[in-house]
């Protein structure tokens, strides 16, 4: 089968397709055939080698396919739809590939008014919009400042945060701003527009601005970041956090059922296959696209 990994650290030149022998699932694993997988940010750090480690090195995190073949004490059918988050920043193979053998216990059913390549957008961005939520840990009427509002984390982390009864100021591009409130948020800030100092009970900072978000969080709330290692130092009493995404079936499910609701758009920007994964990572630098890249085997 085939994979897309990295044997030396560069730019999307770096990508190579490399054959694998077809993986076997053991006990409590899951074979899934690909159908459909995301490339995200944290594909381009690894690429860049800003996790270390040694190649080859597998790239991809989201996956959303078939159950191809299930091994001992895995309780899937062959034939289910699933979806899933498989982390890990050193993992031989991932998801940009023909095949992926997980843990039974990661995967979820994807929603069913979803195809495949819209369901593969979903399990990282959402979730890691969800759990930086968890971290934050703000009340009902709250207020958050979301950094990077129309972004993949960041339109999720708008949706999600309105749904737990938050008040949801978005920054973003100017551009962005009708889709932003159209994602639930109450008020939206243009790129280059200074929030109120110290206005908010807390922040998520899905742009990595780092000091300049923590400045808009009031003394003693909370920051979010979704770089761990890259957050700022606590200031004014304010809880300093940053996700750590994990893979988490009963999560996914239920982001798949928001999804079913129209709760959680789905964004493409664009296709790739998974033989082109090196001109997807070159698209994905040059910016300006608004939704995900998918690779599609």
């Amino acid at each position: 089968m085939r994979a897309a990994t990295v044997s030396r650290f560069g730019g999307p030149e770096a990508v190579e397709i490399t054959e694998h022998p077809l993986p076997e699932p053991g006990e409590g694993q899951v074979r899934v055939k690909v159908k459909a997988a995301a490339v995200n940010p944290v594909d381009v750090a690894m690429r860049s080698g800003v996790f270390g480690g040694q190649g080859p090195l597998g790239l991809g995190f989201d996956v959303a396919g078939v159950v191809d073949a299930a091994g001992p004490g895995a309780h899937w059918t062959v034939g289910e739809r699933v979806f899933a988050v498989v982390t890990g920043h050193h993992k031989p193979l991932g998801t940009h590939a023909d095949h992926i053998v997980v843990d039974a216990g990661i995967l979820a059913p994807s929603p069913a008014s979803l195809d495949d390549v819209h369901a593969a957008t979903l399990p990282l961005n959402a979730t890691t919009a969800s759990q930086a939520l968890d971290l934050l840990d703000l009340a009902p009427g709250q207020s958050l400042l979301v950094v990077g509002a129309n972004g993949g984390v960041g339109a999720h982390a708008v949706e999600l945060a309105r749904r737990r009864g938050l008040k949801v100021t978005g920054a973003a591009d100017a551009a962005f701003e009708d889709f932003v409130r159209a994602r639930g948020a109450d008020h939206f800030l243009a790129r280059g527009e200074t929030p109120e100092r110290a206005s908010f009970d807390g922040v998520l900072d899905t742009a990595i601005l780092g000091a300049a978000a923590l400045a808009a969080v009031r003394d003693d709330g909370a920051y979010a970041g979704v770089w761990p290692g890259n957050e700022p130092a606590s200031e004014r009493g304010i809880r300093i956090e940053a996700v750590d995404v994990r893979s988490d079936a009963a999560l996914l499910a239920e982001l798949a059922r928001l999804a079913d609701q129209g709760v959680l758009l789905a964004r493409v920007a664009t296709t790739y296959p998974l033989t082109a994964a090196a001109e997807a990572h070159a698209r994905l630098a040059q910016g300006g696209l608004s939704g995900r890249i998918v690779l599609v085997p």
